[in-house]
């Protein structure tokens, strides 16, 4: 075999398990995420602002409608690996958008709610966002969520608060989880976010994801007609299945940052000169560049099968779960690896390995911390709950 002395970081080839027209089209978007929209994130991430300006590119690609085509599981996974790659906040808007967003709306959403949201959707003409947790209940919300919706003459009343809403400052509509009064079941809705009642405030300061624009959200007394309600959420039950998937998500995401780490930390060690030579030339840089690899290989390994299982209907939350926490605790590692190699300059996001080590604490931390999803896998492992009961 060939030495390559610059081999693409998916050194497994897990890619070309693809069909060779889904093969294609994965090269297409990667050549286009990295051209068109990785080079220029970095000051958005910088300033925390939105690039509105990039979402007709990327509806130009089809990446507001991922979830809509008939492409295979592994195909839509390095899709968003890939997204990940070119920037991690950009990939967040977008997987939420696609599995939670427009999934839900597709699956899960009356005729009428399709057709008013779904066309703008595919498009970003129109964005959406997800509100389920709470400022006092993340890890515990299915338990714990406390916005409630009253039925009434006029329509469902909402009342509540939403924190860490990805999107929620811009969004057009926000599909609210609420507390129906008259029987306790937990019900989505789809709430306009300039409804009369509804403010959203931006959280800044964070230390990744500078770019998606998290928000809190309060709902006062905010009315919406009966058609707002999800008919096919009518309890938490109903959309377990989406929270699952978006898990397998943060999964790949998991892995996709991990091929910008090493992709970043490759080329910095590689034009680095100290010592009149290339940094690449030593041998503890060589083997941190290897412990990115086997990572960023083993979390790619790891989540094509993933893929296998889900395209098959076998993705429970177990499985999930594990995907996620392994996925993003190696991605982790790997971005200490790779700001260690930056030396003084990997502090700064102009070499994009400090913007990808605050990315990957926030995939550490979302869609259920480690701690949680670990938790998670234990219990189905053990048949024994961990939990708080």
């Amino acid at each position: 075999m060939a030495f390559i002395p610059h081999p693409d970081a998916d050194i497994l080839a897990v890619a070309g398990r693809l069909e060779p027209s889904e093969r294609t089209r994965l090269r297409e978007i990667h050549e286009f995420l990295q051209s068109e929209i990785a080079p220029v994130t970095g000051p958005y991430w910088d300033a925390e602002e939105f690039p509105f300006d990039l979402l007709p590119k990327l509806a130009s690609e089809g990446l507001g409608e991922v979830e809509l085509g008939q492409t295979s599981r592994l195909f839509r996974g390095l899709v968003y690996a890939e997204l990940t790659r070119a920037d991690v906040s950009v990939s967040a808007f977008v997987g939420i958008h696609n599995e939670l967003i427009v999934g839900m709306l597709n699956e899960l959403g009356s005729e009428e709610q399709k057709k008013t949201w779904l066309p703008g959707l595919r498009t970003f003409d129109k964005a959406g966002c997800f509100a389920l947790t709470e400022p006092e209940h993340g890890s515990d919300i299915a338990g714990g969520l406390a916005t409630t919706a009253e039925r009434t003459a006029e329509g469902w009343v909402i009342n509540g608060k939403k924190r860490w809403i990805g999107g929620g400052t811009f969004a057009d509509f926000a599909i609210t989880f609420a507390r129906d009064t008259a029987d306790g079941s937990i019900r989505a809705f789809l709430v306009e976010l300039d409804r009369v009642g509804v403010s959203a405030e931006k959280i800044s300061g964070k230390m990744g994801l500078r770019i998606m624009q998290n928000a809190d959200i309060i709902f006062d007394g905010v009315t919406i007609p009966h058609g707002n309600a999800l008919p096919g959420a009518q309890s938490f039950a109903n959309v377990n299945d989406f929270l699952c998937s978006s898990r397998a998500w943060v999964g790949w995401q998991g892995a996709g940052i991990q091929l910008a780490i090493f992709d970043a930390a490759r080329d910095y060690a590689i034009n680095r000169q100290q010592f009149g030579r290339p940094i690449a030339k030593f041998q503890l840089v060589q083997e941190q560049l290897v412990r990115i690899l086997g990572n960023a290989s083993a979390s790619l390994a790891l989540m094509a099968q993933v893929a296998e299982v889900q395209q098959h209907g076998g993705l429970v939350m177990p499985i999930a779960a594990l995907a996620k926490a392994t996925t993003t605790r190696l991605a982790r590692e790997s971005a200490s690896l790779g700001r260690a190699i930056g030396g003084g300059n990997g502090i700064l996001t102009e070499h994009g390995l400090s913007k990808l080590m605050g990315d990957a604490e926030v995939l550490f931390t979302y869609e259920g911390t480690y701690d949680i999803n670990s938790l998670i896998v234990g219990r189905a492992v053990t048949g024994v709950s961990a939990f708080v009961s």
